[in-house]
C-alpha cells in the first residue's frame, strides 16, 4: 500500500486549526488546573522523577508484542483518521495507534515520555467511520492537553492500591490521590470530547457514538433527544438522598456517566466559544506561556458559580440556596432528606422555604 492512499483528502472538508492551544477547547475545572502546573517552574520535570517506577517502557512493549500497531499496512483506515486528526488539531508528531483485542469498548491515551493511544476492538467494530473519527479526535485532543502523563499516573496508583489494601492506612493514602486524580479526569473526558468535535465536526456522530457506548449498536431502537432527556431527569430527580447516590456512583469511575457527556457535549456545540473557533478566533499555542493562572482560575469558579445557579439538582439547588442565605441548613437538611414538603405554612425563621 502507497503513501499517497494517506496524502487524499478526507471525504469531505473539516476546518484546520494551526496552531490552536488546548486552552480553546479544554473544559474550564481541566484547564484551570492544568495552567497552574504548567506555569510550576520544574513541575514535569519533578514529576516524572517522581514516577520514575511507572514501567512504562513494559507497558509499550506490552502493546508492540500483544496488539496491533496502527499504520498504513495494518488499520489502514484508522491511521488515515488518526493523520487527519493531528492534522486538524496541528499536533505535529503523529501518536502511535494500537488496537487491542477487549470485548469492551473503550480507548485510552496514555504514555509519560510520548502518548500512546490505544482503542479495542469492540469499540472498532461498533461505531461508524464518522463516530470513531470523533473518538480519535478525543484522543488526539487528550494528546495536545497533556492529559497522558496524568491519565498514566491515574492507572498505577490504582493499580497500587489493590497492592498495598492489606497496609494499614496504606490503601487510604492511594485512594486519596486516586480519587483526586479521578475527578480531574472527569473533567478531562469532557475536554477531549470537544476535541472530538472539533476533530469530526459532526455532532450528530458524536452524539450516536455516545449513544452507542450506552446503548451498544441498536441505533434503530435509540432516539437522540430521548437519549439527552435522560441527563435532564438525571441531574433533576429525586430528592438529596438521590444526590448523594450520585455522588458515591461517580466517585469509582474515571469517566462521567454518558447522558451527561452527551448533555455537556451538545450544550458546548451550541455555545458562542465553539462558534469562534470554527471561525477561526482562538487561543494560540504559542501564546501558553502569557496564559493568566490567575484568570483560568476565575473563569473555572465562575462556571461552577453558574452550574449550581443553573442546576435543577437537588443538592446544588441546596448548595445555591445556602450560599444564597436562604432558611436554616437543618430544616432544608431534614425535609430534602426526607422529601418533606413546605406547601403550608411559613417555614422555620420567618422565611418562605425556597428549595
Amino acid at each position: 500500500m502507497t503513501e499517497t492512499r494517506f496524502e487524499k483528502a478526507p471525504a469531505r472538508d473539516r476546518r484546520r486549526f494551526p496552531g490552536i492551544s488546548s486552552r480553546a477547547y479544554e473544559h474550564p475545572a481541566d484547564r484551570s488546573a492544568l495552567v497552574a502546573l504548567r506555569r510550576l517552574s520544574g513541575f514535569d520535570t519533578v514529576f516524572k522523577t517522581l514516577s520514575g517506577l511507572l514501567p512504562e517502557r513494559s507497558l509499550r512493549l506490552l502493546f508492540l508484542s500483544d496488539s496491533v500497531r496502527v499504520g498504513e499496512t495494518q488499520f489502514p483506515h484508522l491511521y488515515a483518521m488518526l493523520r487527519d486528526a493531528c492534522s486538524i488539531l496541528d499536533l505535529e508528531k503523529v501518536p502511535q495507534m494500537y488496537v487491542q483485542q477487549d470485548p469492551k469498548p473503550n480507548a485510552m491515551c496514555i504514555g509519560l515520555d510520548e502518548p500512546i493511544i490505544v482503542v479495542t476492538t469492540s469499540l472498532v467494530e461498533l461505531l461508524d467511520e464518522e463516530e470513531m473519527r470523533a473518538v480519535v479526535g478525543h484522543e488526539v485532543g487528550h494528546a495536545l492537553s497533556g492529559h497522558a502523563v496524568y491519565r498514566t499516573i491515574l492507572l498505577f496508583l490504582t493499580n497500587l492500591a489493590l497492592k498495598v489494601a492489606w497496609i494499614p492506612l496504606g490503601n487510604v493514602a492511594v485512594m486519596a490521590l486516586v480519587t483526586a486524580l479521578r475527578e480531574w479526569f472527569r473533567k478531562s473526558e469532557l475536554s477531549a470530547d470537544r476535541a472530538g468535535l472539533l476533530v469530526g465536526q459532526d455532532l450528530q456522530a458524536s452524539m450516536r457514538g455516545l449513544m452507542k457506548i450506552a446503548g451498544g449498536n441498536h441505533l434503530h431502537e435509540m432516539n437522540v433527544d430521548a437519549f439527552l432527556a435522560q441527563a435532564e431527569e438525571y441531574e433533576a430527580g429525586g430528592d438529596l438522598r438521590d444526590s448523594v447516590l450520585k455522588i458515591l456512583n461517580m466517585l469509582p469511575r474515571t469517566h462521567p456517566f454518558t447522558t451527561v457527556r452527551a448533555a455537556e457535549l451538545k450544550k458546548w456545540a451550541e455555545s458562542r466559544d465553539f462558534q469562534r473557533i470554527m471561525d477561526g478566533h482562538y487561543p494560540r499555542r504559542d501564546e501558553d506561556k502569557d496564559a493568566s493562572v490567575s484568570d483560568s482560575f476565575r473563569q473555572s469558579a465562575s462556571h461552577y458559580a453558574g452550574s449550581v445557579r443553573g442546576s435543577k439538582d437537588p443538592l446544588m439547588k441546596l448548595v445555591g440556596d445556602i450560599a444564597g442565605g436562604a432558611g436554616d441548613l437543618g430544616g432544608k437538611l431534614r425535609d430534602k432528606f426526607t422529601g418533606a414538603g413546605t406547601a403550608s405554612g411559613p417555614a422555620r425563621g420567618g422565611a418562605e422555604d425556597q428549595a
